[in-house]
């Protein structure tokens, strides 16, 4: 009996000491779909080019060619023939309809579209779009898109003087195209396996998502590789496979991510992990200001000479040098120790970028430093 206190006191131990190591390492405990998703379950792009007619001559101009040609395309499918010649296409534009076809949806169901001007229109509120077949990339029909396009903009005045509000030649239309194909089928275990995909591909996290999985369900989970773990679908949830995965989406797992920092130049933004490590370094931080100003002397003739009055500039140059604040910082000092000594000397954020750019390059900084 004392035998088995002292297994489960070890066990209880090596748990704490787990948590208590990721938990000092700066790792925040998520659940599995918070990181992972299962593979096969995504969206899909469609794209389709159309017609917006209605305009109130805000469409394209008799420039667009294109424009022009695919109105006389669209009335020889209805029976209509006639000379585009003279077509003065104003109250159309030529538009690339753009959707998002979600997983799982069925035919009959509704998507939201994105309409936007490719020609030369100058606005597409109030249009109508006709009907426009949606492709995926391999090359086939999912969506029909269809209906009235509303910008949220508008544009308004003449020449010069023009008042805009948003982008009036882009547009939505909600529920604008009906599904008439679908892309996954009902099965989403066909052979008994399942595979998490997960969003960033890491071998630690990989293995941990494993980890988890086994110690809630047995060994039925294992890592293939650093982006997907494999799981196989035990008997008894075969016909449900729907509650098996939504009670793995909740299973809480420990993501691991390589030491970083992101230093955003242009707004002196510097974001980092919890697990930065710098070697012992000496940093000095001071400049030289230069300062060059302009006098002018003004040079008058002697009394009772015809003398003309001179201006002469004269060139003041000043050298000001800060006097260099100087930190050491030992080898157990992270990158948060950094930037808070060179704020407490008065590093200006420019200056700790530099810094850190500098210590990157001396190989003391064991991070990837990413410029954005």
């Amino acid at each position: 009996m004392q035998k088995l206190w002292r297994v489960i006191s070890l066990a209880l131990c090596l748990c704490l000491l787990g948590t208590a190591t990721a938990m000092a390492a700066g790792y925040s405990s998520v659940r599995l779909k918070d990181v992972a998703k299962v593979q096969g379950v995504r969206s899909n792009q469609l794209m389709g080019y159309g017609l917006v007619v209605g305009l109130n001559g805000t469409g394209d101009s008799n420039k667009m060619t294109q424009t022009i040609q695919s109105i006389g395309n669209m009335m020889r499918e209805y029976g209509v023939g006639f000379d585009t010649s003279g077509l003065k296409p104003k109250n159309v534009a030529a538009v690339i309809v753009t959707a998002t076809l979600p997983p799982f949806v069925r035919e009959g169901d509704t998507i939201d579209i994105t309409v936007s001007s490719m020609g030369d229109a100058k606005s597409i509120q109030g249009g109508t779009l006709l009907q426009t077949p949606l492709k995926a990339g391999n090359g086939n029909v999912y969506a029909v898109a269809m209906g009235a396009v509303s910008t949220g903009g508008f544009s308004a005045g003449k020449g010069n003087n023009t008042a805009q509000k948003n982008f009036p030649t882009v547009g939505t239309t909600p529920n604008g195209a009906i599904v008439e194909h679908s892309v996954e089928d009902d099965d989403l275990a066909p052979n008994g396996v399942l595979s998490w995909s997960l969003t960033k591909a890491d071998f630690t996290t990989a293995n941990r998502i494993a980890q988890a999985i086994n110690a809630q369900y047995g060994g039925i989970a294992k890592a293939a590789n650093p982006g997907r773990v494999d799981v196989v679908v035990p008997a008894y949830y075969r016909s449900n496979i729907v509650g098996f995965i939504s009670t793995m989406e909740e299973l809480i797992v420990t993501p691991d991510n390589i030491a970083k920092v992101v230093v955003n130049e242009r707004t002196g933004t510097i974001v980092m992990g919890g697990d930065v490590a710098v070697d012992t370094i000496a940093i000095t931080q001071g400049g030289i200001t230069v300062d060059i100003g302009r006098n002018y002397d003004v040079i008058q003739p002697p009394p009772f000479t015809h003398g003309n009055t001179v201006i002469l500039p004269q060139d003041d140059v000043s050298v000001n040098e800060q006097k260099g604040s100087s930190i050491v910082l030992p080898a157990t000092a992270n990158v948060n120790d950094i930037v808070g000594a060179l704020n407490s000397v008065g590093a200006t954020p420019r200056d700790i970028i530099s810094i850190l750019q500098a210590i990157k390059a001396a190989g003391a900084l064991h991070a990837d430093l990413e410029l954005i």
